[in-house]
């Protein structure tokens, strides 16, 4: 089903903001927020930054503190099918109606007469607008805000969260963040607030010094998974989504709960309710589609990658079988990783570009694919593989289906298979 030719128009307008020419940093939020009424401070919230793992905790924190009873916002990025799903209150997205309604409401109040050009706002600060906006008017009790990048210089970064979270620090846009670990971490670390506690997800030893020495700074009292819950993942906190690394996000998202614990209703057993009822779709993703298990797993960075190593392995080794694995990356530096974990288990590889200028393509792809693969390598697109809602043509009938990569490529997927 299309959209709106009048939303669709607005969608367009968008994703037109980009913001090449402009300088990276929160100047524009701030102007924006304070033209809008500061509807950020109108809820309280939690705020999580991270290499990888943001989105699976912000949505199990989300999950814990629904399952209490409170009226939720969630706002993450990028979606994967509907625009909307950035924006969520209680688990229920923006509507075209709403986007099209807060984007002009946004473009009036960022580029008002005598304004700096230089203060308009960009895609994703629209995009944070609606999100505050939407928590502000529907009044949510409490809201996950995900950082979009980075942290310290990030629009989200004009909240003030009752704790801050960091999931993962690992080399990724090192082109904006920096070239090493303690760049990175400190510009992650930038989210940290005077006296809020800070929740650490796992992170290297370098990235751990540098953010406890700026939490220190700040007063603001640290947690970290590794402190508080050890070095066995198998005694971890459980949740409904697959793999060791899920384990290491609830166990971050518990003691978000902990910190946040009597006031907010957070019971140990609410917690675990909440952790298993979570709903992230991407992420080492069941389905069946055309009469076959198709997983979806958006792992786009040499982190992602090597999770997506211990998840084939895993596969192959319950399944009996070497997977068919569908690949599209957005960058080489991103690629290279990923193509080699994947050689090292599927028995056939589709490459496959995604529709965003980064894309890498096919024969970048195969560039990287290690000389002693031994299965099958195809330069393949998505009409041919799910030509139709409901149709999976990549293997055969018996074989595991494994769509792996840029996030937007499974949403492109997704489109594809629901005729969205």
């Amino acid at each position: 089903m299309s959209a709106e030719p009048a939303y669709q128009a607005v969608v367009d307008r968008l994703f037109a903001l980009k913001p090449e020419g402009k300088v990276y940093g929160i100047d524009r939020m701030r102007f924006l927020t304070a033209e809008l009424g500061h509807p950020e401070r109108k809820f309280p919230c939690v705020h999580v930054a991270g290499t990888n793992g943001k989105g699976s905790v912000a949505a199990m924190i989300e999950a814990i503190l629904h399952a209490a009873g409170w009226r939720t916002g969630l706002y993450t990025s990028p979606h994967l099918v509907h625009l909307g799903e950035r924006v969520q209150v209680d688990r229920v997205r923006l509507t075209e109606d709403e986007i099209a309604g807060y984007a002009e409401e946004i473009g009036r109040a960022g580029t008002k007469p005598g304004a700096d050009p230089a203060l308009a706002p960009t895609f994703f600060e629209y995009l944070t607008g609606m999100a505050f906006l939407q928590f502000a008017r529907h009044a949510c009790d409490i809201a996950v805000i995900e950082v979009g990048l980075g942290g310290r210089l990030d629009a989200t970064n004009v909240v003030v969260p009752e704790v801050s979270v960091i999931t993962s620090i690992a080399m990724d846009h090192c082109e904006i963040l920096g070239e090493s670990i303690e760049k990175i971490a400190a510009e992650k670390a930038g989210i940290i607030k005077p006296g809020r506690p800070v929740v650490l997800g796992r992170v290297p030893p370098a990235a751990e010094r540098v953010i406890r020495a700026i939490a220190g700074e700040r007063g603001a009292p640290l947690l970290s998974v590794a402190q508080e819950f050890g070095d066995d993942v198998e005694t971890y906190p459980s949740t409904n989504l697959e793999g060791d690394y899920q384990r290491w996000n609830a166990a971050t998202a518990t003691l978000v709960g902990r910190l946040l614990g009597a006031r907010w209703r957070l019971t140990p057993e609410v917690i675990a309710r909440g952790l298993a009822r979570v709903d992230w779709p991407g992420r080492w993703q069941r389905t069946t589609v055309g009469g076959r298990l198709l997983i979806l797993d958006a792992s786009h960075n040499p982190e992602g990658a090597a999770v997506l190593d211990s998840n084939l392995a895993r596969l192959t080794r319950e399944t009996g079988r070497a997977p068919v694995v569908v690949t599209g990356v957005l960058g080489m530096v991103r690629a290279r990783p990923l193509i080699e974990a994947i050689a090292r288990h599927a028995a056939e590889i589709h490459l496959v570009v995604p529709q965003q200028p980064r894309a890498c393509t096919q024969a970048e792809l195969e560039s990287l694919v290690p000389v002693g693969f031994g299965g099958v390598l195809r330069r393949s697109d998505l009409a041919t593989l799910f030509p139709a809602p409901g149709v999976c043509a990549a293997g055969g009938p018996r074989d595991v289906v494994v769509l792996t990569g840029s996030i937007y490529l499974l949403g492109e997927v997704l489109r594809r298979l629901q005729d969205a």
